[in-house]
Parts: C-alpha cells; structure tokens; sequence
C-alpha cells in the first residue's frame, strides 16, 4: 500500500494549533458568535458532546446558544494534530477541568475550504473514568 498524501506537514499543524488556541479561548469564554465561525457552515457539520447531538451548523449554533459561560477551567494536554496533505486535519487533546476528576477527550476533524479556510466538520467531547 502506498501512502502519496503527506503526512504532519509542520506549516499545516502551526496553522491549526494557533486556530485551535483561538478556539479554546472562544469555548472556554463562551463566545458563541466566534464558536459559530468555527464551524462548517452545512448541514453535515456534526458535533457530539456529553449529553447532546447536534447535526448541521444551525443545530450547532442553537445548542452553542443555550450553553452558559464556564464556571470552570480547562487544562489541556496530549494535544495531537494529525495533517494529511494541505487541507485536512484531526485535532485531539484530553483534558481536565476544575469542576470533575474524570478525564475530558476532544476530537475535531477540520477541512480548508477554498474561499473561507479551516473549518471544523466534526467535533466529538467526552468526559471518562479513568
């Protein structure tokens, strides 16, 4: 099997660590405006989190509206950012909160679209025992 798609193109993942920075200031000030800016704007932009499912940017950006500003802090770690080729990319970071000792997974799949860049098409958050 041959691979042709290059694989962690460092300028790709310097790209994608800043804007994923900027998204976590976003979340963690709960910015619903910039949040939506984030997202891929089409019905097949996907997003699970703990206890809710959203399909499709409006979905997305009416679920981001009812969530309240953080009473807690997030501390990343084991942030990996896999890039295959120029314009798609997975983000994945754990991370832990203040407010639980369960252990928070986060994953989003971003593609750059011609015309509007990086946008996330998918977006998975979890929190586990371990």
């Amino acid at each position: 099997m041959t691979h042709d798609t290059e694989v962690n193109l460092p300028e790709v993942q310097r790209e994608l660590r800043a804007l994923f920075e900027v998204y976590e200031a976003a979340l963690m000030r709960n910015d619903v405006a910039a949040l939506g800016e984030f997202f891929w704007d089409h019905e097949a932009a996907t997003r699970y989190g703990f206890a809710d499912v959203q399909h499709g940017a409006q979905a997305i950006a009416a679920y981001r509206a009812t969530v309240p500003v953080p009473d807690f802090t997030r501390t990343l770690h084991a942030l990996r950012i896999s890039s295959f080729g120029r314009d798609f990319a997975v983000v994945q970071t754990q991370f832990r909160r203040s407010d639980t000792p369960r252990l928070g997974l986060q994953s989003q799949t971003w593609v750059r679209f011609a015309g509007v860049g990086w946008k996330i098409v998918a977006a998975h958050v979890s929190l586990v025992d371990l």
